[in-house]
């Protein structure tokens, strides 16, 4: 494969500062803004989906609006220190044990995925019992506008220059100013694509146009299913972390590892949905 592909046939890198503005050390990014648009817009699509009758068994929403605007914070929580500790048990622990001040470093690593979807089924563990509702119906009405959050999180993620492909001379290939002098996949934005825009439509179609809300764990079990698919086929195009590289002595990412529980989870969710029904 040809790296040095001429520059004409390379994707320009835009340059935009990861900094939106910055008051004295207090710094404003694009990667935090991503985290409050994409919580605050999955809310609003979420109280849509709470306020729509029609859309549940038996004609009635098991949630109310109001409901969600509370859940909001422990989403939130949920979300944020889920991510964090994902991160540093999946793909920092040996550093963060050896300096435990580590674990507050953010700009020394991010957030995990897998740690934040941890974090927010125990939030809504919590949250469901405390207020007596069922458990399936709000792991669906969260399920469904979690792609919202990955869309804008991944686009964040192209911003900053991290989480790129492997070296690749398609014509839609960049130079990421972090990634080396040669062209790699936009793994970033084939997230936001996959995971993001399409998975949020599929469990729309589903919603509206099947009722799948009607059938308590039929969207959560899709969003699941549907998510680790897409992350395991973008695995193969994106660069493994480099302190972790390759597991077992192959071609094994820690992102495939961590995707193929959800698939059978999911898979349960969608199998069983009906008999919750």
């Amino acid at each position: 494969m040809d790296y040095m592909a001429p520059l004409l046939s390379l994707m320009s890198f835009p340059d935009i500062d990861p900094v939106i503005f910055a008051i004295g050390p207090v710094q404003i990014r694009w990667y935090g803004l991503a985290y409050v648009v994409g919580i605050l817009l999955g809310w609003r699509y979420a109280r849509r989906l709470a306020a729509n009758d029609r859309l549940w068994p038996g004609g009635k929403s098991p949630v109310t609006p109001l409901q969600l605007d509370d859940f909001l914070l422990w989403a939130t929580i949920g979300i944020v220190a889920g991510g964090r500790i994902g991160y540093i048990l999946f793909y920092d622990f040996a550093a963060v044990a050896a300096n435990p001040l580590r674990a507050f470093e953010i700009w020394n690593g991010g957030m995990s995925f897998h740690g934040g979807v941890l974090g927010t089924l125990l939030a809504m563990i919590l949250f469901a019992r405390k207020h007596t509702i069922p458990l399936f119906n709000l792991f669906d009405i969260v399920c469904a506008v979690v792609p919202v959050g990955i869309f804008f999180g991944r686009v964040a993620n192209f911003i900053n220059s991290e989480l790129w492909g492997r070296l690749t001379d398609v014509p839609w290939a960049f130079v990421f100013p972090t990634g080396g002098p040669f062209p790699r996949h936009p793994t970033q934005l084939y997230e936001a694509a996959l995971e993001g825009l399409l998975l949020l439509a599929v469990l729309a179609v589903l919603i509206y146009r099947a009722g799948a809300l009607k059938s308590p764990g039929m969207i959560a079990g899709c969003f699941f299913t549907g998510y680790a698919l897409s992350r395991i086929l973008v695995e193969f195009f994106r660069e493994p972390d480099a302190h972790i590289g390759y597991l077992f002595g192959g071609w094994l990412t820690m992102g495939m590892v961590l995707s193929t529980p959800m698939i059978l989870i999911g898979l349960w969710a969608m199998l069983t949905a009906r008999s919750r029904a």
